[in-house]
């Protein structure tokens, strides 16, 4: 028993923490930060304000995870984000390829719990912050409303990754909050304020469930009763539920921050009386049986403060995809703005504007101009308006948080503040971190000089080449304008043969085209074109180049559309090969082509994207000379996947070769504590978190199993791997000067394939 008597006033329990890094705010951005840094041996405190991690993406919110790929819907090949974020989505689609936001919710805190240097906080809201001087931050201070425990919490570096940037507002960081004019920046895409507004909205979502008998509705008394007047309702589809309904949204002339909740409580309204009109109405009969299973609690936050850093990114960045000296990671999504008057506006729900390819971003976007000692991770980073409509989306918000997490761990091995590892004869320490890493910064191939893979000679049981898709005999037709996507030598002339099916007498066309710049895969460039006569029936048409291709580049090989013809298909699949088509994508934007208004700085072009697997097979096709581009040798290089140039990187062996086996040998023996394999993860291949179904559980480009050798001895072997990154650490150093990895075909129809090895002498380079 407890018994007090009267005092004139308590104290809450008071706990006081000390760590190398305090990380406000666990959405994805902080916990890869976190988890980043924790791996690389710095102490962390993960200070969560709500009960379950993963902020929009979290099963409080349910917003699908996008980054670069941009659902698939853009030009950006092969541009999942790498590193800790790719982990998160592989373990993701092996234990939840069904979406659900629960178990999503458990596998973010797996990774978190994990992790022996982090100490997580969750229900703990940061409300003060002290300061040692002017520009630097000693502490903070949060409050556990579920264990009524304050904690102040004194740390070497902290990272702001709470959405409204609560430590670094208390810190009095200099901050941006709505849009600039078009003339701050030169940017063509700045919103007129007075019609578009200055902020984006909060969204709140739905899900409704059949339980096979009828369901009475009585909608709340605050609910709208004008649902069939919302300009919006159009949009709706019946079974449509959760982050399909991101146009749900509100608040964007209010104050995001200190007028979150009446932002809500209008969202509520606004759900409840679509619910209301969707049963009641009497024009959705087929909703009889239907009724709400969960409407979100909490809405979900696009935009409120953005901090200042030494750099702030800007829409030609985006357009011009500009590589900066100290980049470290990368977007991709398209410019994305919404009317601020969200659900109640007659404008489009958004207006998204694409550029050719994957652009990057300089690390003087990730910490604070003014505070010494705090970094920016998430959507809060330096950033215009219109480069945040790009920047905020969750994976590409996670890859630069891993940026900061392994600038945290250099900055204190080196006693750095985080402007002195910006500097240009610092900042390849924060790159080749991050590179071995897997982060796969755009257009940067930085040597590492502790690899001993690099200073060995490296070979191979076989290397594939490709001369021929070989014919499934399944026939596609041509509904669409088509491409195969092939990386082609410079120099030479090629041939390639198809096999069409007319159903009468027609033509068929065929362009080989190519990209104006090796930054992107846009084909913008026409290098030739034929027109083919066709019969009816099956025939064989032959493409013969008249020129050389002018350089190693990726080349699409276009079959113009015909609904009167089928093409036949290849179900052989390999790294760095795949099929395309002109065709719309409408919940990105993509109509099949971007054409601008004339003076915003936005570029137009043609969209080629692939079908999602299974879908998506090859063109069946001859090709003579080889595509011999996928030597063992590539292994040596630092590009974890396909780049624009018209390399695919990657090591693929014969298809025959059902056992292949890599050879790796040293003029000397070695002393190797640690080895590092990339597999093949299908980076084309966009894995929303949750609400989407994926068709399978495991990427089938991914080797499953193989076996390490020193001489005759297995020294490491893995039955079940299902990840991109395999990274061994032994007990104690191998001492030799032969290594042997053979490796198991999991699929008959796809290569085994390896994009790089790395071995050192180190743990932990």
């Amino acid at each position: 028993m407890i018994k007090k008597g009267f005092e004139s006033k308590r104290e809450n329990k008071l706990v006081c923490l000390k760590s190398d890094l305090v990380v406000v705010g666990g959405g994805l951005a902080g916990v890869c930060t976190a988890i980043v840094a924790a791996r690389d041996g710095v102490k962390v405190v993960l200070v969560q304000d709500r009960p379950v991690l993963g902020g929009n993406a979290s099963s409080e919110v349910r917003l699908w995870a996008l980054g670069a790929t941009s659902s698939m819907g853009n030009n950006n090949r092969w541009a999942r984000e790498g590193g800790l974020i790719n982990e998160i989505l592989l373990e993701n689609l092996k234990r939840n390829k069904d979406g659900n936001p629960l178990i999503f919710d458990t596998i973010l805190l797996e990774k978190v719990y994990e992790e022996n240097n982090i100490s997580l906080l969750l229900n703990t809201a940061v409300y003060e912050t002290h300061k040692s001087d002017q520009n630097k931050i000693q502490s903070i201070v949060a409050f556990c409303s579920q264990n009524a425990t304050t904690y102040e919490i004194k740390a070497t570096f902290f990272c702001d990754s709470s959405g409204d940037g609560i430590v670094a507002f208390q810190a009095g960081a200099s901050f941006r909050m709505g849009a600039e004019s078009p003339n701050e920046f030169n940017e063509g895409f700045a919103p007129d304020i007075e019609d578009y507004g200055n902020l984006l909205g909060h969204s709140l979502y739905f899900y409704s469930k059949d339980l096979g008998k009828p369901v009475e509705y009585k909608a709340p008394s605050f609910a709208i009763n004008n649902a069939d007047e919302l300009p919006r309702i159009r949009n709706y589809r019946l079974n449509e539920h959760g982050c399909n309904l991101w146009w749900v949204e509100y608040g964007g002339r209010l104050d995001t921050i200190h007028q979150s909740e009446e932002i809500k409580f209008e969202l509520w309204k606004v759900v409840y009386g679509i619910w209301d009109y969707v049963k009641n109405s009497g024009k959705y009969p087929e909703s009889e049986n239907l009724t709400l299973e969960w409407v979100g609690t909490i809405p979900g936050k696009r935009e409120s403060r953005r901090f200042e850093g030494d750099y702030m990114l800007v829409q030609q960045d985006i357009v011009e995809q500009k590589d900066y000296y100290d980049r470290v990671a990368f977007g991709g999504w398209a410019m994305d703005l919404h009317p601020a008057d969200g659900i109640y506006s007659q404008y489009n729900s958004c207006t998204q504007w694409h550029t050719k390819g994957v652009y990057s971003i300089p690390y003087r976007c990730y910490y604070s101009r003014d505070i010494d000692n705090l970094f920016l991770a998430g959507r809060i980073i330096s950033a215009s308006h219109v480069a945040f409509g790009s920047s905020r989306v969750m994976l590409t918000c996670s890859h630069g948080g891993q940026a900061v997490g392994k600038a945290v761990s250099i900055c204190l091995k080196n006693k750095w503040t985080p402007r002195t590892l910006a500097k240009k004869d610092n900042i390849g320490k924060l790159q080749l971190a991050l590179s071995r890493d897997g982060q796969s910064i755009p257009r940067l191939d930085i040597p590492d000089n502790k690899d001993l893979i690099q200073i060995a000679t490296i070979s191979s049981s076989s290397d594939l080449k490709i001369d021929q898709l070989k014919p499934c005999e399944e026939w596609k037709k041509l509904k669409f304008n088509m491409a195969q996507l092939l990386p082609l030598e410079a120099n030479k002339k090629y041939c390639f043969k198809f096999k069409f099916k007319a159903s009468n007498h027609t033509f068929i066309s065929i362009t080989l085209k190519t990209s104006s710049k090796q930054k992107h895969f846009t084909p913008d460039i026409e290098l030739e074109y034929k027109k083919f006569p066709l019969k009816k029936g099956i025939q064989e048409i032959s493409f013969s180049c008249e020129k050389k291709i002018p350089i190693d580049s990726y080349v699409y090989i276009c079959i113009n559309q015909n609904k009167a013809v089928d093409i036949m298909q290849s179900d052989y699949r390999f790294p760095g090969v795949m099929s395309l088509f002109q065709k719309e994508t409408p919940a990105v934007s993509n109509y099949g082509k971007q054409e601008p208004p004339m003076g915003i700085g936005i570029d137009s072009f043609d969209f080629w994207t692939p079908e999602k697997m299974p879908g998506g097979k090859n063109v069946a096709m001859s090709i003579v000379p080889p595509i011999q581009n996928f030597f063992s040798t590539n292994l040596l290089n630092n590009n974890l996947r396909p780049t624009a140039d018209g390399y695919s990187n990657v090591w693929q062996a014969d298809l025959n070769d059902k056992n292949p086996e890599l050879k790796i040998k040293w003029d000397l023996s070695q002393k190797i504590m640690s080895i590092c394999l990339f597999f093949d993860c299908d980076f084309d291949n966009a894995l929303p978190s949750v609400l989407v179904t994926h068709p399978y559980a495991e990427i089938p480009f991914t080797v499953r199993e193989y076996k390490i050798y020193n001489g005759k001895n297995i020294i490491y072997e893995k039955s079940n791997n299902y990840q991109a990154i395999n990274r061994i650490i032994f007990d104690e150093p191998i001492i030799t000067n032969e290594l042997k990895v053979v490796l198991s075909k999991k699929e008959k129809k796809i290569p085994v394939s390896l994009y790089k090895i790395s071995a050192y002498a180190e743990k932990q380079p």
